[in-house]
C-alpha cells in the first residue's frame, strides 16, 4: 500500500510538538514551584527542596539561556511581588513579557557586545547579596554565548574566535565548555562565587547529553571538575592550537602552570549555600513523544537520549534500523516509530550553511539514494527543540524517498550539498525544512523515524 507522505509528515510533526509541550518551561515551573505554609517548595521528578520565606529579606532572580525568559515568566507567576529584582539574558528573539525582571537579548551561537553587557548585569545583581538573600538562577542551553565575561587580559574578539573554531572542529559541548569556562569570569562556578554568601538555588533545563550540570551553559553555579590543562588538551586533540588567538593560548598556559587561579572546584566553601535542581531533560521530551506516537497507532520505541558522534554517521545507523523494520519487522512491526534524542556534531568540510539536524537529514537522504532497497517507505525527521538548528532559522529537516524524487526533478544532488555542508540550501530548495520559530525551550535534539 503506498505511503501517504502528507500524513506521515504530519504524524512526525505531531510527535515532535508533543515532545516540545512536555518541556515547556512555563508549564514545568508552574508544576514544580509553589508557596506552601510560608515555604517556597520546589518539587520535580528528580529532586525536592523547601526554603522558609521568613529566613530571607529578598529574592533575586538571575537567568541565562534560550529558555531563561520563559522560565522567568513561570517564576514571576509563582512568586509575584516577592521578587525584589533581577536580570535575564536570552538569545535574540527568545524574550517573554516579564513585568518584574529586566531582559537582555544577546548573540548566539557566538557572543557579542550585548553578551558582555548581560554578564556585567548579572554580576551587578550579585553585588551586596548577603545570607538573607535567596537567589534563584535559571539556566538553560545557550547561556554560554548570551553571557560573556572574558577573563582578565582577554578580549571579546578572542572569545568569539576561539568559540567559532571549537564549534566547527567537531568538539563535543562538554569539550567546548571546558575551554569556555577557563576563559570566563562568570562560567565554571564563578557566578556562584559572585553571589556568595546568598543562598543560591539553580533551576536547570538540560541541553547536554547525559545532563552534566557543569557543562550546561558552562556551569556558572556548580563546581568545575575540569582544569586549564584539560582545556589545552581539547585544543590539541582537534589540532587547532595554531589557530587559537595567541592571548588565549598564553592565558591557558599560564593557568596550567598555576600562575592563574583555577575555577572553583568541588568541596570549596563557595558552594556551601548553593544547590542545583534539574528541571527538564531530553528524556522527558522523548517519553512524551512516545506516548503521542502510540496514540497515533505506531508501535513505538525510544532508542536513546544519548545520540552523539558525527551527524552524517548517525544518519546511516538510523537508516539501517529503518531498513530492518521495513524488510523484516525487526525490532518493531509496522507501522513503527523509533524516537531518539541527543546532540550530534558536524565537522565542517565545506563552506555551506546548515545545522546538525539538517546535516543528519541530508546524510539520511544521501544514504537512501546510494542504497534505495528497503528504504522507500521511510520518513526521517530531525529537529532541535529550541527551534534553531545551527546558524539558521529552521529547527531541522525531514527526509524521505518522496522528497528525494522532488529533489531529483529540481536537479538537486544530495551528495554534492552534503560534501559542502550545505544542507540548509538543499532543503530550502526542495521543501524539506522544519520551521517552528523560537520555542523558548531547549533540551537537545529529537529524531523521529517512521515506517508507516
Amino acid at each position: 500500500m503506498p505511503v501517504n507522505w502528507d500524513k506521515a509528515l504530519h504524524d512526525a510533526d505531531t510527535i515532535f510538538r508533543a515532545a516540545l509541550e512536555r518541556v515547556d518551561p512555563l508549564a514545568m515551573i508552574g508544576r514544580c514551584m509553589s508557596i506552601d505554609a510560608g515555604e517556597l517548595v520546589i518539587r520535580t521528578e528528580y529532586d525536592e527542596a523547601c526554603y522558609a520565606m521568613g529566613n530571607y529579606d529578598r529574592i533575586v532572580v538571575a537567568g541565562m539561556g534560550k529558555a531563561a525568559a520563559r522560565m522567568a515568566l513561570g517564576v514571576e507567576q509563582a512568586l509575584g511581588d516577592r521578587i525584589s529584582g533581577g536580570l535575564i539574558a536570552v538569545k535574540e528573539g527568545c524574550e517573554e513579557p516579564l513585568s518584574r525582571l529586566a531582559v537582555v537579548e544577546a548573540g548566539h551561537p557566538l557572543p557579542d557586545l550585548r553578551s558582555m553587557r548581560a554578564a556585567a548585569g548579572l554580576l551587578a545583581v550579585g553585588r551586596g547579596l548577603d545570607e538573607r538573600t535567596l537567589a534563584l538562577v535559571l539556566i538553560s542551553g545557550g547561556g554560554s554565548a548570551v553571557v560573556c565575561a572574558p577573563a582578565q587580559g582577554l578580549r571579546l574578539e578572542d572569545k568569539i574566535a576561539t568559540t567559532g573554531l571549537l564549534l566547527s572542529c567537531g568538539a563535543t559541548i562538554q569539550e567546548i565548555n571546558c575551554v569556555r569556562k577557563h576563559l570566563s569570569a562568570v562560567k565554571g562556578g564563578r557566578l556562584a562565587e559572585a553571589f556568595a554568601p546568598a543562598t543560591v538555588v539553580s533551576l536547570i533545563l538540560s541541553d547536554v547529553v547525559g545532563d552534566d550540570l557543569d557543562a550546561i551553559a558552562s556551569g556558572p553555579t556548580v563546581p568545575d571538575p575540569t582544569t586549564f590543562t584539560d582545556s589545552l588538551e581539547v585544543l590539541r586533540r582537534y589540532g587547532i592550537e595554531e589557530q587559537i588567538p595567541s592571548d588565549v593560548m598564553h592565558f591557558l598556559r599560564r593557568g596550567a602552570a598555576g600562575k592563574t587561579p583555577e575555577t572553583p572546584k568541588p568541596g570549596e566553601p563557595v558552594f556551601d549555600r548553593a544547590r542545583t535542581i534539574l528541571l527538564g531533560t531530553n528524556r522527558q521530551a522523548l517519553t512524551a513523544g512516545r506516548a503521542r506516537a502510540q496514540e497515533l497507532g505506531y508501535a513505538t520505541m525510544v532508542l536513546t537520549s544519548r545520540l552523539t558522534g558525527e551527524a552524517r554517521e548517525a544518519a546511516l545507523m538510523i537508516l539501517g534500523i529503518g531498513k530492518d523494520i521495513a524488510s523484516s519487522g525487526f525490532p518493531l512491526a509496522r507501522p513503527a516509530c523509533i524516537i531518539m534524542g541527543g546532540e550530534t556534531t558536524v565537522t565542517l568540510r565545506g563552506t555551506g550553511k546548515g545545522g546538525r539536524n539538517q546535516e543528519m537529514a541530508l546524510a539520511f537522504l544521501t544514504g537512501l539514494e546510494r542504497s534505495p532497497k528497503d528504504g522507500q517507505d521511510l520518513l526521517f525527521f530531525s529537529a532541535s527543540t529550541d527551534g534553531s538548528d545551527g546558524p539558521t532559522e529552521a529547527a531541522g529537516a525531514f527526509a524521505s524517498s518522496e522528497l528525494l524524487c522532488r529533489a531529483r526533478l529540481a536537479g538537486l544532488y544530495p551528495e554534492a550539498f552534503l560534501s559542502n555542508n550545505d544542507s540548509y540550501n538543499f532543503f530550502n530548495s526542495c521543501g524539506g525544512l522544519v520551521r517552528t520559530g523560537p520555542t523558548n525551550t531547549n533540551v537537545c535534539d529529537i529524531q523521529i523515524l517512521l515506517v508507516p
